[in-house]
């Protein structure tokens, strides 16, 4: 089951602030091997990320929300931004720039 949400180009359903006005960048960075919590991930909010999760997904993820438990925000899916939100657990690493 996905944890995302349609949402249209430049509307939040549940922050302020909504998805950046672009798209992510185009180049995939190398997976860095950070330790994921909420301290690690928080210098990430509001900032391109790239996130890799435990069941193999990766995608490009703009998070408005850090918790320390979960984190939400919105993730690219080619060609528009969904809201989204996921299990600290389930992310493998990270990198935002």
């Amino acid at each position: 089951m996905r944890n995302y949400f349609f949402t249209p180009p430049g509307m939040s359903p549940f922050t302020p602030g909504g998805p950046p006005l672009a798209p992510p960048p185009s180049e995939i960075p190398k997976q860095a091997p950070y330790k994921v919590d909420p301290g690690s991930i928080r210098r990430c909010k509001r900032k391109y990320t790239y996130i890799w999760l435990k069941n193999g997904d990766s995608f490009w993820f703009y998070p408005t929300y850090i918790g320390r438990k979960s984190i939400s925000g919105y993730r690219w899916i080619g060609f528009w931004w969904v809201y989204y939100g996921t299990d600290l657990k389930k992310i493998e690493s990270f990198v935002c720039i």
